[in-house]
């Protein structure tokens, strides 16, 4: 979105947030908004559909660290009384604070010979950081080429955020599930013209098209957004009825997502393109699926690695021996060494989640003695005979143990 219409916008007052919001308070108020006001969850509901709408625009913004920098610049200049009709000794009063008589001293011989511009913006306004800001006010610079290739890019539509709840296994192996989204598409009417059928935007003759108006003020020319086309460089006389000049219907439609194998709780998937609309035909912002894993009652991960616990016997692990388990695909038959402790991890190569170079995890299979409740008599007396043997070999199960220093 251009910054001509930010300056017309509360993105904070939209989420019900302050301007000194965390990144994580705005991200709750959002979804909290989106959730509540949802076009699926309040079919007919025209006011709710405004609300999910502002919410979505507000936080593809506020919601964007450069793009919020960006915006709160904007409206710290705005508030100062720069970029309105006081460009004179107002600006040195700004948040910039480039000077209390800058704005008085346009086109003096206060500047000295030795002072550039540049010092102050860049070397190049539309290069980005703080000349990014003002490149829509000091058009000279970067030219109507330049500005004209920014509000293009700014003008995308917003960016969507979804959620998608997968299995565990579905989600190491890797799925391609449908989901179904409400949001801003090319109006069909108009096929995101805006302008009525059979009628087209015509170049706006207040700024030839480019979106800039400009004006000199002593030594220097100041450019700003046209008002006549807000900074957009076309006017729709027929807007077309479905979608009142915008280009865009909210609609309902199912969208593929191919999620890869592998994908861990809380890991985003972008989809580019199958964000909101841009009005007017501008492209289409990106789409956001945050994957949430449940957890699976057999196995977990640490990493790419798959981790499970094996119930055994005692005398497995005294005598060694070999337990089947299960992996993702089938199952495994692994080797327990003769003497192997209670709690051993052993490791089975190869067996664990797919990496995205072709190769695999391991699987990692601990052993946990599991105690008897029941014995039958014949079963308790040869373990009576077990213990006095162990302790006439001299087995001291609590030898070298802290608790007997």
């Amino acid at each position: 979105m251009a910054h001509s219409e930010w300056a017309e916008k509360d993105y904070y007052k939209d989420l019900g947030v302050s301007s000194t919001a965390s990144a994580e308070e705005i991200k709750k108020a959002y979804r909290k908004i989106a959730r509540e006001n949802h076009p699926d969850a309040n079919p007919g509901d025209t006011a709710a559909e405004e609300r999910f709408k502002k919410a979505s625009e507000a936080y593809s913004v506020v919601g964007d660290k450069e793009k919020r920098a960006e915006y709160d610049e904007l409206k710290r200049m705005l508030a100062s009384g720069f970029g309105g009709s006081s460009y004179g000794s107002s600006f040195g009063a700004g948040s910039a604070g480039y000077g209390a008589n800058f704005g008085g001293n346009f086109g003096s011989s206060n500047f000295g010979s030795g002072f550039n511009v540049s010092d102050l913006f860049g070397d190049d306004a539309t290069s980005g950081g703080f000349g990014d800001v003002f490149s829509g006010l000091f058009g000279e610079r970067g030219g109507q080429g330049a500005q004209r290739a920014q509000r293009t890019q700014r003008s995308r539509g917003a960016d969507v955020e979804t959620e998608l709840t997968l299995e565990f296994r579905e989600a190491t192996k890797g799925v391609t599930v449908p989901i179904r989204l409400t949001k801003p598409e090319p109006c069909e009417n108009c096929h995101g013209s805006g302008a009525k059928a059979g009628t087209s935007s015509q170049s706006c003759a207040g700024c030839d098209g480019s979106g800039m108006v400009s004006e000199n003020r002593g030594a220097f020319g100041f450019s700003r957004p046209c008002a006549d086309c807000s900074g957009t460089g076309s006017v729709i006389k027929d807007k077309c009825a479905d979608c009142s000049g915008t280009g865009r219907t909210t609609q309902s439609r199912t969208i593929t997502v191919r999620v890869p194998a592998g994908v861990v709780d809380g890991q985003k998937v972008r989809l580019a393109g199958q964000g909101s609309a841009g009005q007017r035909g501008k492209p289409a912002g990106d789409l956001f699926v945050t994957v949430h894993v449940k957890p699976d009652k057999v196995f977990s991960r640490d990493g790419d690695d798959l981790k499970l616990t094996v119930p055994v016997s005692y005398p497995e692990l005294v005598l060694g021996g070999a337990v089947t388990v299960p992996t993702l695909a089938s199952k495994v038959r692994v080797r327990i060494p003769a003497g192997t402790q209670d709690g051993t991890t052993l490791r089975v190569r190869g067996h664990g989640v797919n990496k995205r170079n072709g190769a695999s995890g391991d699987l990692l299979v601990t052993v946990k003695v599991a105690v008897p409740k029941n014995l039958d008599e014949g079963a308790m007396s040869a373990l009576r005979k077990y213990s006095e043997e162990e302790k006439r070999s001299g087995f001291d199960p609590r030898e070298g143990w802290e608790g007997n220093e």
